[in-house]
C-alpha cells in the first residue's frame, strides 16, 4: 500500500489550483463570456464546480491535522468509510447548520451530490493500483 501525500498530494494541489482559478479568474472576469457563449456551463461553474473540489481539496488537510494530533494512526490513502464520515459531517454543517442556524450559506441539496461525486472520484484516484516498475 502506498503512503498518502497529504499536503504534497498531486490531486490536492490540482484541486486547490482549480478552485483558485475558478474563484479568482473565471467567476469574476469571464462571467460575460460564459453567459454569452457557453451559457450551459455557467450554472455549473458558478454553483457546483467548487463543490466537486471540496473533498479532494479539504480532506487531505483534515487527515493531515488528524495525523498530527494522533487521531489518525496510519499514512495510507483515505478510504471510502473515512471519506463518507467526513462527507456526512461537512454536509450537515454546510447544508443544515450553516444555512438554518447560523444564516451562512445556502441549503442546496444538490451540493451534497457534488461533494459526494468529487469525494468518490478522489478516493478512487487515491486508492488506484499504482504500477510498480519491474525489477531488471
Amino acid at each position: 500500500m502506498s503512503r498518502f501525500g497529504y499536503l504534497h498530494d498531486r490531486l490536492f494541489g490540482f484541486s486547490l489550483a482549480a478552485y483558485a482559478v475558478n474563484r479568482l479568474m473565471v467567476l469574476p472576469h469571464l462571467a460575460g463570456f460564459f453567459h454569452s457563449h457557453l451559457h450551459w456551463a455557467w450554472p455549473f461553474l458558478h454553483s457546483h464546480f467548487d463543490d466537486l473540489l471540496l473533498m479532494p481539496a479539504a480532506l487531505p488537510v483534515v487527515l493531515w491535522l488528524q495525523r498530527q494530533f494522533g487521531l489518525r494512526n496510519h499514512d495510507r490513502p483515505p478510504t471510502m468509510p473515512e471519506m463518507f464520515s467526513h462527507l456526512a459531517i461537512w454536509s450537515v454543517m454546510c447544508k443544515i447548520v450553516g444555512p438554518f442556524y447560523l444564516h451562512i450559506g445556502v441549503a442546496d441539496p444538490w451540493d451534497v451530490l457534488f461533494f459526494s461525486g468529487g469525494g468518490i472520484a478522489a478516493c478512487l484516484w487515491w486508492n488506484r493500483p499504482v504500477m510498480q516498475p519491474r525489477p531488471v
